[in-house]
């Protein structure tokens, strides 16, 4: 039987303890855990990872060592991380062997029917050889995936260059993670990179396409703090540290740029493509818009695929939307000035909305709430001041919302991944944010997102959208949003949706747009006059502070 590359003992060994913890949680996706959480960091209670199997929940320990044995302090700590985290079973992962001490502690606490169970390095190798090839949960492409997938490999092989669009939720990652998977299969000697603008997006990048790629094929980060030993099989890495690996002599045979719009004319991920001119290299992004205008074809071609949100909703692989805009604090004096005063869209947007009451937002929030499924809700907010005086807010709105938690940057990593889970599983009911969840954090289980912010990005505002618009079979296949919009371009981005939305309907009855996708405005003679006026909304979205409109004049 084949051995797992990530388990090797010489790669476990030169690794240290923070990939030791990611070979452990590597493995556990190949033995068929899921909701795998890597908790290890300050504060983390004794505990390293949490996971689920079988409706069982673990807490695992990693205990890396270039000694032979590990002491009693590893059981003492699982064990406390089993009282703090509430779970079933506690697991001592070690690539050594536990000492006397160790042992004489674990069959103590058996006594009291407290189990601790050891994973030894013998058993890691063991386990090498026996897991699956491929996790169990193996990811299989839809049919419009495999279409992305082969457009790709197509594009690639004609001109070594390939671009896809792919609006969240519908798997981006996916059909990235297959072709590289295809390419290492047809050359498994190949060196893969996969190249990101943040730490966290290339840390992410690389659990997702553990479940593409064979136990056979190493993975390592190359990040400003992580130094692979070898480049073998994927290397997922920040664009400068993957730009200074380059012009040290590394040379990749595919390159992958996962969140293409940060490609810019300049800048260091144009400069790390020019560099391996002549190396295949495809780029995927759900948000091809740039503040600066640049195309990001340039580079990489025409898309190779793309389908966007209202074709996705409409061919059934995205959430329906019912998408409501409260325009309820429209100055309509402000109005008639406007068609005809020349106000830029800075002025226009001081003067046009009247500030909302927190108060009159949540007893919106909570009537949806109450007519929803299984809710779970992210409010985006405008600063994390903001974020967090909403989550108080909302905290003694209601008992139902008492553990409401506020999501930042200024959290520790294991705090954001403990937080995260908490709301997948409901305890935690309601997240508020900034901007933390626009990239990379996938949250499926969210069924009501309110914006409460002000966004002039087009790009920003489409991740944001995204994050609910991912279906999860059985239990969510609608997304209620609350836009309390305070910037005329969001009014144009909405209107430009809902006239797309309109047009995937179409005359075909092989379209499977639920009549009840809507976007809706809490007072109607705003969606007409915002029809009017923004006739060409894709340029207000995009337009600059100082742009002046020209609207018809309102009777």
């Amino acid at each position: 039987m084949t051995t797992a590359a990530f388990l090797a003992p010489e790669r476990l060994l030169a690794g240290g303890p923070r990939r030791f913890n990611l070979a452990v949680e590597r493995l556990l996706l190949h033995l068929g855990f899921d909701d795998i959480r890597l908790i290890d960091g300050a504060g983390d209670g004794g505990g390293d990872i949490l996971a689920h199997r079988a409706d069982e929940s673990f807490v695992f320990q990693s205990k890396w060592t270039t000694a032979s044995q590990i002491g009693r302090e590893a059981v003492d700590e699982v064990e406390a991380a089993r009282t703090k985290y509430a779970v079933a079973r506690a697991v001592v992962v070690t690539n050594a062997l536990p000492d006397s001490a160790a042992q004489r502690r674990a069959e103590s606490l058996a006594g009291i029917g407290a189990r601790v169970e050891f994973w030894t390095g013998a058993h890691l190798r063991r386990l090498s050889e026996a897991i699956p090839a491929q996790c169990p949960r193996e990811l299989v492409p839809r049919r419009y995936q495999d279409e992305a997938i082969q457009a790709l490999e197509r594009d690639l092989k004609l001109r070594q260059r390939a671009l896809l669009i792919l609006a969240t939720g519908l798997g981006k990652t996916v059909v990235g993670g297959e072709v590289v998977r295809r390419h290492l299969v047809e050359h498994p000697h190949d060196q893969v990179l996969v190249v990101a603008a943040m730490k966290d997006l290339v840390q992410q990048l690389e659990r997702a396409f553990w479940r593409h790629l064979s136990k056979e094929v190493a993975t390592q980060v190359l990040t400003g703090d992580q130094k692979p030993t070898s480049f073998d099989g994927a290397t997922f890495a920040t664009v400068e540290s993957a730009d200074r690996a380059v012009f040290e002599g590394y040379r990749p045979a595919l390159i992958m740029v996962d969140e293409t719009h940060h490609v810019a004319e300049e800048g260091f991920f144009t400069r790390l493509l020019n560099a391996c001119d002549g190396v295949p290299q495809f780029g995927v992004t759900a948000t091809p818009w740039r503040g600066d205008r640049f195309d990001i074809s340039t580079h990489f071609g025409e898309p190779s695929y793309r389908m966007g949100i209202a074709e996705g909703m409409a061919k059934g692989y995205l959430a329906q939307v019912d998408y409501r805009v409260f325009v309820d604090n429209i100055d309509w004096e402000t109005v008639r000035d406007a068609s005809r005063e020349g106000y830029t869209l800075k002025e226009l947007n001081s003067k046009l909305f009247l500030p909302q009451r927190d108060e009159a937002i949540l007893d919106l929030l909570w009537e949806t709430w109450t007519k929803t499924v299984q809710p779970r809700a992210i409010l985006f907010c405008k600063t994390i001041k903001h974020a967090e005086a909403i989550a108080d807010v909302v905290s003694r709105y209601s008992p139902s919302w008492a553990n409401a938690t506020c999501l930042h940057t200024d959290m520790g990593k294991r705090e954001r991944e403990v937080a995260l889970s908490a709301f997948r599983s409901g305890r935690i009911p309601i997240l508020t944010a900034v901007d933390i969840l626009n990239e990379g954090v996938d949250v499926p289980d969210v069924n009501i997102i309110a914006f409460l912010r002000v966004t002039h990005s087009r790009r920003i505002f489409v991740q944001q959208l995204g994050r609910g618009l991912r279906i999860k079979e059985g239990i969510k296949e609608r997304v209620h949003v609350l836009d309390f919009v305070t910037d005329i371009r969001r009014l144009a981005a909405i209107v430009a949706l809902r006239r797309d939305l309109d047009s995937a309907r179409g005359p075909t009855e092989t379209l499977m747009l639920d009549s009840a996708a809507s976007i809706r405005f809490s007072d109607e003679n705003v969606g007409s006059l915002m029809n009017a006026w923004l006739k060409d909304a894709a340029n207000v979205e995009t337009a600059m502070d100082d742009a002046k409109l020209q609207f018809p004049e309102v009777p």
